[in-house]
């Protein structure tokens, strides 16, 4: 699997990432305190929280969501075309990072900026993350669902193990410019959600504003979105031209996983994550 990743200090990422990018993002990147970050372990609901603060920050106003790349509004800092929109843009911005912890800008951790740190049930992760890889040009292809479950459970993927991810950026838990949400409480009852992340960016919403908001970030609003839905993404990165909004159902691991599968994950799952407050885990 070397062959099919490029590993930074033993974590694997796309293979056309660039290391140096990587390393200088560490240490050179400056995380202002007026910056708004979301970080997800991929596959966590991270294109639909950027939509939702993208339409927070105009206030339920979709023309920027439908004139700009999701990938323009709110970079990925990692990646060397994020990295140097981001450095070039003047004011606040809209950060986005897969990224674990110990690669994150070393700068982030002495800012006030805004970290939002997003997750989901990893059983959902992991098939999510199945049909997703298995379109992307720049990693290695499953052959299986039971080959990447492996995979997963080993952190042989890209952006390496759920588990040291979310025990990473768990230590930031009591930081008062860090707010934990789950997709599954997004879900759930996503305007009480939504008035969550205001309060916590000292944001205020009139109501008709968060109808707006509610409307133009919906599943089927955000699939219809040709600037959030990646279909116009050029085949050098995509397999082939289906858009990578799948589906928004939470428990739909079982509906792939088998019994033996899903017995194995859990008992992993208690042993890897024995150490967090189960509170953190709505979906157990």
């Amino acid at each position: 699997m070397a062959d099919d990743y490029l590993w930074v200090e033993g974590v694997p990422f796309f293979n056309n990432f660039n290391p140096e990018t990587l390393r200088q993002l560490r240490d050179e990147f400056v995380i202002k305190a007026e910056d708004v970050v979301t970080v997800t372990y991929p596959k966590s609901g991270t294109n639909w929280l950027i939509e939702i603060l993208c339409l927070i920050h105009f206030k339920g106003d979709p023309k920027w969501i439908q004139s700009v790349p999701i990938w323009e509004r709110s970079p990925w800092v990692e990646s060397d075309f994020g990295y140097q929109l981001l450095s070039e843009k003047e004011g606040p911005r809209l950060i986005s990072s897969h990224l674990p912890i110990q690669l994150f800008p070393k700068s982030a951790f002495s800012s006030k900026a805004k970290v939002i740190y997003a997750i989901r049930n990893p059983r959902d992760v992991l098939v999510s993350g199945y049909f997703f890889w298995s379109l992307v040009t720049t990693c290695k292809k499953p052959k299986s669902l039971e080959e990447y479950f492996e995979w997963f459970c080993q952190g042989n993927v890209v952006y390496g193990s759920w588990f040291d991810h979310i025990h990473g950026w768990m230590s930031m838990k009591d930081r008062e410019n860090f707010l934990i949400l789950s997709y599954e409480e997004l879900k759930k009852d996503t305007s009480k959600t939504v008035e969550k992340i205001c309060q916590f960016l000292g944001k205020t919403l009139e109501p008709e504003e968060l109808k707006l908001i509610l409307k133009n970030s919906s599943f089927q609003a955000m699939k219809e979105n040709k600037m959030s839905n990646y279909s116009f993404v050029d085949g050098t990165f995509l397999r082939n031209e289906l858009p990578l909004i799948r589906k928004d159902i939470p428990g739909d691991w079982k509906n792939h996983l088998t019994v033996v599968q899903a017995e194995a994950f859990d008992k992993l799952f208690q042993k890897k994550m024995a150490d967090l407050p189960r509170e953190l885990f709505p979906w157990e």
